[in-house]
């Protein structure tokens, strides 16, 4: 059991630490100080809703079309193998760093909250890694799915809870593009480990 929750644990962080626009006004607002709590519980929440959907939706989908587990894990698969090859791609020849202080100044409670639903729901990656990926993931471990959600979930939780409060700590790190190209480099290896199981489970 444990090693599933890892395994859940595992895909879903990866994903989520990829750099984004949700991230990018987390951290902004967690260096200002501003709504944290709130903001990282509609973030997580949010995640929780659409990781427990996609779980519980490819299970029904699967048990309707035996052959979907299969076409649902080579998706997958295909899809880490890029999904890493871009993370790769920047690590090696893209130089950025986020500075997220000097944007959104003077939001107010409503803004905040409208804007971080926005960069939430109106994404369309969300779904397509949620939905989808972690969807076609946890069909890898029949009778063990409430493990895998459980981790899954809970990265988003420590994600964004150490993401919001963190903030503080985290700035002049991530100020330098190095650090940057090292978790582009990280999410890249975690990824393509991650279709190599799927690929050689399929």
């Amino acid at each position: 059991m444990l090693q599933v929750f890892a395994a859940g644990f595992g895909i879903s962080l990866s994903l989520i630490l990829a750099i984004g626009a949700q991230n990018a006004f987390v951290l902004r607002q967690g260096l200002k100080g501003q709504y944290i709590f709130t903001l990282v519980m509609i973030c997580a929440l949010s995640d929780a809703i659409l990781i427990t959907i996609g779980v519980g939706g490819f299970d029904l989908l699967i048990k309707s079309l035996t052959s979907l587990e299969v076409i649902a894990r080579w998706v997958g698969a295909v899809f880490l193998l890029v999904y890493g090859a871009h993370s790769f791609y920047s690590s090696v020849f893209k130089s950025h760093a986020l500075n997220p202080a000097h944007a959104d100044e003077g939001l107010s409670y409503r803004q905040a909250i409208l804007i971080c639903l926005g960069f939430t729901w109106l994404n369309p990656h969300v779904y397509l890694d949620t939905l989808l990926l972690i969807g076609s993931v946890s069909s890898s471990y029949p009778g063990q799915k409430l493990a895998f959600t459980l981790g899954a979930v809970s990265a988003s939780f420590v994600f964004f809870f150490v993401l919001g409060y963190g903030a503080a700590l985290l700035r002049p790190m991530f100020s330098r593009p190095l650090a940057w190209k090292i978790l582009d480099a990280f999410v890249g290896l975690v990824m393509w480990s991650i279709a190599a199981g799927l690929i050689m489970v399929a």
